[in-house]
């Protein structure tokens, strides 16, 4: 019976917690002064105290400090204090006294890697940061999950007035500010440009330690600004640019696809004057791969194939121009080529059957080609792959070429005899486009052709290394 009365009473403290009830609270310490020493007894991961702090309860949760101070140093099921909940959620009056019951509580880590100023800092809690760097100015130098700065973790939550007291309190430790995350090697100059935060990028440039490390690389040797030139273009884009060539940042045109090693031995190559004349070097600037552009323009590939598709699709339920003969015809009538050695059969075209049936070649072809270039599309096949960009390029100027040129044949198909020489007068610039257009896949498949036995060579090359090394292993 006591022990279900205990039960019943540590109930109602946790209920009492909750809505900050100080008669309960009262009425359960003179019922037993030592009522607060059973609560790590109970099933519950969390104290009162957690969940006073949690709502905000500034008197309740003074009084069980007052009560039992060890109660700031408990964690719970993920390993924060209720310094961690204060701290978050921004209770200023809470958190100055938990510090004061116990400030190294400042220094416990919950399962994320995240001690209570962390939290702050990710909320913005100005005035809490302010506290917790006051009594515990170390702690300042915890690694986020073991990867990161605190520095790091405001620009990334974007709080940009936590930043600035944080740079403040470190004004004359250099190092530190432009310290770089373990993962990638960005400094959080680098990490400013990467968000586009233009406001943190200003403020950034005017602290002169961070300045002078404005050109500083990362893991993968990019600067701040050759970063930026490798994200999506926008406005803001432009705005920082201007930003860091005012600062001063070194404009270096580096391919975004190659490591710095790469980038380096790239230029000392094209600046040895014994390599490739000019115009050599012009082609093959021209042939060298440009990226994942195909990739980012899957949705409007997908738009162009399918509208092809249904203008090359129309045709065959269509009827020809001038429809189709209803009977056997074998006499000349109306103009007609029928003859008894070249009968008109029924169901074939009233016009030209020769050039209807080549009309709908070509046009299958299309048709055909575009299909293709869907079913990549929808397939999965990653695009940024050579083998998938060529294939795509070439079915999307396939379907293109013989798209102009079924029309091309339509034109000449509704306008015999006579009039032929004024149709193909016509349907001139669309033979134009078509040589452009095929010009551009020959370009593709030099390219293609130049870069295939490369790669077979490097393959093999590699495989060659890799059994000598097992062998000699």
């Amino acid at each position: 019976m006591e022990l279900s009365h205990e039960g019943d009473d540590m109930i109602e403290l946790y209920k009492a917690a909750g809505s900050g009830c100080m008669i309960t609270l009262s009425r359960l310490r003179e019922k037993n002064p030592y009522f607060l020493h059973r609560t790590s007894l109970t099933s519950f991961s969390e104290t009162p105290l957690h969940i006073s702090t949690l709502v905000g309860h500034l008197e309740f949760s003074k009084a069980l400090l007052l009560l039992k101070p060890q109660l700031a140093g408990p964690v719970d099921s993920h390993n924060r204090c209720p310094l961690h909940l204060a701290s978050a959620e921004g209770h200023i009056e809470i958190t100055q006294a938990l510090l004061h019951a116990n400030n190294n509580a400042c220094f416990i880590c919950d399962k994320d890697g995240r001690i209570p100023l962390h939290y702050a800092v990710q909320r913005g809690r100005v005035d809490v940061v302010r506290e917790l760097i006051a009594v515990q100015p170390n702690s300042t130098r915890v690694m986020v999950d073991g990867k990161e700065t605190i520095l790091h973790l405001c620009v990334k939550y974007d709080q940009l007035e936590v930043l600035k007291l944080l740079v403040e309190s470190v004004s004359d430790e250099g190092e530190f500010l432009t310290s770089k995350d373990h993962k990638s090697g960005n400094t959080i100059f680098h990490l400013a440009v990467i968000l586009k935060q233009i406001e943190t990028i200003k403020y950034l440039l005017s602290v002169s330690k961070v300045k002078e490390e404005v050109d500083s690389l990362n893991y993968m040797g990019f600067t701040a600004l050759q970063m930026l030139e490798n994200c999506p273009k926008d406005f803001k884009s432009f705005t920082i640019r201007n930003i860091l060539m005012d600062a001063g940042a070194r404009v270096e045109k580096v391919n975004n696809l190659l490591p710095l090693s790469t980038i380096a031995a790239v230029q000392h190559e094209s600046t040895n004057p014994s390599q490739l004349n000019n115009k050599r070097r012009k082609w093959l600037e021209y042939l060298n791969y440009r990226g994942d552009w195909i990739e980012e323009m899957r949705g409007a590939l997908m738009v162009v194939a399918t509208v092809i598709t249904t203008i090359t699709f129309q045709p065959a339920i269509s009827p020809p121009p001038g429809g189709v003969w209803q009977t056997n015809v074998n006499e000349p009538s109306q103009g007609t080529q029928c003859n008894n050695t070249n009968p008109c059969e029924a169901g074939t075209s009233v016009f030209d059957s020769f050039r209807y049936q080549y009309f709908m070649v070509v046009n299958t072809i299309s048709f055909t080609a575009s299909l293709c270039a869907i079913f990549l599309l929808i397939s999965g096949f990653p695009l940024k792959n050579k083998v998938c960009t060529g294939l795509m390029t070439s079915a999307m100027s396939i379907a293109l070429i013989f798209l102009g040129y079924a029309y091309a044949r339509a034109i000449c198909l509704v306008n015999p005899g006579d009039s032929l020489l004024q149709a193909n007068r016509i349907v001139m610039p669309t033979y134009v486009l078509i040589v452009m257009i095929a010009g551009v896949l020959l370009i593709h498949t030099i390219r293609f052709i130049v870069w295939l036995p490369r790669e077979i060579r490097k393959f093999y090359k590699l495989q060659d290394e890799t059994c000598k090394a097992f062998s000699q292993s």
